[in-house]
């Protein structure tokens, strides 16, 4: 499951309207990896959990529970909701370290950054088949991260997921960089404007239908991660189909 939102399990499907939507100029500047373009021919868009990590929300819930002394229907009321952690990733709190005052805040108690990342590191095992499959796209064109995730999860990103580093560069990029959540279309719309690439050239892979459908009501090519798919097959289609 895309447990980018993925912090805690009841995700809500849709975008919160009363979510700020952000500045387009916030957006992260980076770089190409595989292609040195301005506009790589191609753009390969990919999830994190449960696309290129297997994510156990419940680790890192009870790693949680272990830091604040709050069980789960404690946590989930306090922050993993629509005025919390859903909010951060739909760019509510710009600066990671503000982001960690406002989990401060929420959860009455102090936060340590270091623990704090440890506990979601440790919920995370890669997928090598997956990320051989990024490795397989970067050959056509730029890849880049779009994690459901707020300001202090893109500061950790390097460190939870050190298989991408080489392979993503800069693209390690968490939507509240985008100022909106998936699966709204904002955020799609404007992940295509940051990287000069129309969406009839893009490629995203996902593991929740939502997520997916947003992605192909801007026009994104979205394919749907499952057990048994063949993400790599997908991509290698994708490139056949625009390389002709």
């Amino acid at each position: 499951m895309d447990h980018d939102t993925s912090d805690a399990p009841n995700v809500p499907a849709g975008h919160d309207p009363t979510v700020p939507t952000g500045d387009d100029t916030t957006a992260p500047a980076g770089n190409d990896t595989a292609v040195d373009r301005a506009d790589p021919p191609l753009l390969f868009l990919f999830d994190m959990d449960e696309v290129l990590y297997r994510y156990d929300w419940r680790v890192r819930m009870a790693g949680m529970t272990a830091m604040t002394g709050h069980d789960l229907d404690e946590l989930r009321r306090r922050w993993w909701n629509d005025r919390g952690e859903w909010l951060a990733e739909a760019g509510g709190w710009s600066d990671p370290d503000e982001y960690l005052r406002a989990v401060e805040d929420a959860l009455g108690c102090e936060i340590d950054e270091l623990e704090w990342a440890r506990i979601r590191a440790d919920a995370m095992t890669p997928i090598p088949g997956a990320i051989e499959a990024v490795r397989h796209a970067a050959t056509a064109g730029r890849v880049a991260l779009l994690t459901n995730n707020g300001p202090l999860a893109h500061r950790h990103l390097p460190t939870w997921a050190p298989e991408l580093v080489d392979v993503f560069g800069e693209h390690l990029d968490t939507t509240s960089l985008f100022g909106a959540r998936k699966p709204d279309p904002l955020v799609y719309r404007r992940v295509l404007e940051h990287h000069g690439v129309p969406a009839a050239r893009t490629f995203f892979a996902d593991d929740r239908i939502e997520n997916v459908e947003g992605a192909r009501s801007v026009g994104i090519t979205a394919f749907h991660v499952t057990e048994s798919c063949d993400m790599r097959g997908a991509v290698a289609e994708f490139i056949a189909a625009h390389t002709r």
